[in-house]
């Protein structure tokens, strides 16, 4: 048997979607197949202390064991965040970790899914699953995602969008402009957050203001949606270049919409593998979904989502989710599945592009005297 692939999985986060990110770290570690892999744990903090692992060659036995506490149960002090220098050194083989081969950012939302940990890697020139930086940016930031899909001609529901000193200097304008535009009911969502986190429906302008504000708490720009009465459609992308997309699911929400909860905590959304819709138009979102991948640059995987409108069945793109979750229930992983692709040759999959992604990456020229060079 030839040398273990050493994997630092990185998890947890300062976002608010650290317990999904300890979720999603979980189903990993649990499906790798440990005769090809050792293991390396980054736990982060919700306060953003890193905490670094043993070499693991089996799965956890509770989600709690992945906050790497000590073994007598006792609560480590905190710290503002781990030193930059010892970690880098940890990933790159500079301490008793021995050299990582590749890393996992299992990091949903903001400092994770968003270029932050990716430039990181990026400046310690250490390989990684999924998208790099600009992806990574991209699909974080709804706002300068729906303008990237609006140049590539993909369709998309109205929006409109603005930060929170325009709102504190001009909020009438701004429901006025929301109202006119968008009607009600409306969608208001914090432009760099994921899993549904602080988004809400407004029925009306008492609801709107709320909703806003609500919004604001997560990020320092807010975008708001048109309501379209549609089915979720979603699809699963894999690959580099030359990008693959899986048969496509559909959600079928257990609450009002699909937020937080009906994601994460109630299990009781209905979920369709592959979804009930016609060939054509499968191939179709198929389609829009490697354009938009490939529009944002990525890699590695993401999943991109849809509204399929019931009253004439037109299609818009909603997002595209460079970090999706590979909980039990995640669509992400159930629709490669469906598609012929299990859960742990999907894992081995990722980190071989990653690895086949910065083989690449090591043949550009940087400033002109050649990677490594002086």
């Amino acid at each position: 048997m030839g040398k273990k692939v050493h994997l630092g999985l990185i998890y947890g986060g300062k976002s608010g979607e650290h317990d999904v990110s300890l979720q999603t770290a979980f189903a990993v570690m649990g499906e790798l197949d440990y005769a090809k892999y050792e293991i390396t744990p980054f736990y982060i903090t919700k306060l953003g202390e890193w905490r670094v692992g043993q070499v693991a060659g089996s799965q956890p036995a509770a989600i709690d064991e992945l906050r790497l506490l000590p073994p007598d149960g006792s609560q480590l002090p905190a710290t503002p965040a781990f030193p930059l220098t010892p970690l880098l050194g940890s990933l790159a083989g500079g301490s008793a970790a021995a050299g990582i081969d590749v890393v996992f950012p299992l990091l949903h939302g903001t400092f994770g899914e968003d270029g932050t940990i990716q430039g990181m890697l990026e400046i310690a020139n250490i390989p990684y699953v999924g998208a790099g930086v600009l992806a990574s940016s991209v699909g974080m930031d709804k706002i300068t995602m729906k303008k990237v899909f609006a140049y590539e001609g993909l369709p998309q529901c109205v929006f409109r969008y603005f930060n929170r000193a325009q709102w504190e200097k001009d909020a009438s304008f701004f429901i006025m402009e929301c109202e006119v535009a968008l009607g009600y009911p409306c969608f208001v969502k914090p432009s760099n957050l994921g899993s549904s986190v602080g988004i809400s429906k407004a029925k009306n302008r008492e609801e709107l203001i709320a909703a806003i504000d609500f919004a604001f708490r997560f990020d320092r720009k807010v975008i708001v949606e048109e309501f379209v009465d549609a089915r979720e459609i979603e699809v699963s992308v894999l690959g580099n270049e030359e990008p693959k997309a899986s048969v496509p699911g559909e959600i079928a929400p257990s609450n009002e919409f699909y937020d937080y909860k009906a994601k994460y905590v109630d299990g009781k959304s209905t979920i369709h593998i592959p979804a009930n819709i016609p060939n054509n138009k499968a191939e179709v979102i198929r389609d829009m979904a490697i354009r938009a991948f490939l529009a944002i640059d990525g890699s590695g995987l993401s999943r991109v989502d849809f509204f399929l409108r019931k009253t004439d069945g037109q299609l818009f793109i909603n997002e595209v989710n460079t970090m999706p979750g590979f909980t039990p229930i995640s669509m992400y992983p159930l629709m490669w599945k469906e598609s012929g692709l299990p859960y742990r040759d999907l894992l081995d999959k990722l980190i071989e592009l990653a690895l086949k992604r910065y083989a690449d990456k090591q043949t550009i020229d940087y400033g002109g005297c050649g990677n490594g060079g002086p």
